[in-house]
């Protein structure tokens, strides 16, 4: 006799049999079986959603709630609505003006360089190393360092009196510099600290879309005789666009929430004001100084929500740029 086999992906019918409704045990099952083939999908989802709401939407929404009150560190339990009129106030300051200013510096100080040098170290790691998984690791090593331990390692590399980078400096006659007091050098100074921290994680994700590249338009470049510079070019800097891109948001999302290297800059003397003239003072640490220095959360709130809102549009510029470049690749 020939027998049927169901096709794949088909639904097992619930026990019970095919004919007549089932009835008792059998009826429990079946409804048993309907529902968890039902449920199931979204049990497995839960957990995000219930981590997201609890600890991504809610603060959200509430800091929004925070942002249109006046609500004082001292008094948590009382607030009075104001409306926009922390925003109008944070967008009347000139010291957030300057933490834009200093954070988008700061940020292109940090991303171009760190990338360029990602993308490099991504290339020779691309070729076969002895004891490759060895530099892979150390590449990546500055990474898991926290980020108090290499601002504090840093800021007595670029002290003024002492530091190691002003020892060196004197051998070549520059003298000392106040790399925390100057308006460039301190964000050229917090800069390489992002710079030792994030180039090789970068590193280690263009060098995973490297490996994704077909072998075969590297052999097709190969035999019509380009050079191994002439390869990155044209065949792995246009394969790696989409990464780039994404490195590049991700960079830029990280930029606008520096916090740890500019606080500890100086050992945490100046850092918490963003330098003595402000210097080097970003957005969050801006933000740190209303709302647990003058204990303003209202206004701090209303930093957060521009930082979001600064987010969005970079991310809309980057889009916009990255479409471009790939409508005139094509």
């Amino acid at each position: 006799m020939a027998t049927t086999t169901p096709a794949p992906g088909a639904c097992t019918p619930p026990p019970g049999g095919t004919g007549a409704a089932p009835t008792g045990r059998g009826a429990w099952r079946a409804r048993l079986w309907r529902f968890d083939d039902k449920a199931s999908p979204y049990a497995y989802i839960a957990p995000f959603f219930l981590i997201f709401g609890a600890f991504g939407l809610y603060p959200l929404l509430y800091t929004g709630w925070i942002a249109l009150h006046r609500v004082e560190m001292t008094s948590l339990d009382q607030s009075q609505w104001v409306g926009w009129d922390n925003f109008a106030r944070i967008l009347q300051d000139s010291e957030f003006w300057t933490a834009v200013s200093n954070t988008f510096v700061i940020g292109v100080l940090s991303t171009v360089p760190q990338l360029l040098v990602a993308l490099g170290l991504a290339h020779l790691l691309n070729y076969r190393l002895r004891a490759s998984t060895f530099w892979r690791t150390v590449i990546l090593t500055p990474y898991a360092t926290s980020v108090a331990t290499a601002a504090l390692v840093f800021a007595l590399v670029f002290r003024a009196d002492g530091g190691i980078l002003n020892w060196v400096l004197h051998f070549f006659g520059a003298g000392n510099t106040e790399w925390g007091n100057g308006e460039w050098t301190s964000k050229i100074a917090i800069s390489v600290i992002v710079i030792w921290r994030w180039t090789g994680y970068n590193a280690l994700i263009y060098l995973a879309a490297m490996q994704a590249v077909p072998t075969d338009l590297y052999e097709a470049a190969s035999i019509d005789g380009a050079s191994r510079w002439q390869q990155f070019r044209k065949v792995t800097v246009p394969s790696l666009r989409p990464t780039i891109l994404f490195t590049i948001v991700i960079s830029t999302i990280g930029s606008m929430q520096l916090f740890g290297e500019p606080l500890l800059l100086q050992g945490g003397t100046l850092g918490s004001i963003g330098g003595s003239e402000h210097q080097y003072e970003t957005l969050s640490i801006y933000l740190f100084n209303y709302g647990w220095k003058l204990g303003h959360l209202g206004p701090a709130a209303a930093v957060a929500w521009a930082m979001l809102v600064l987010l969005l549009l970079i991310a809309l510029i980057n889009w916009i740029v990255g479409r471009f470049t790939r409508d005139n690749a094509a």
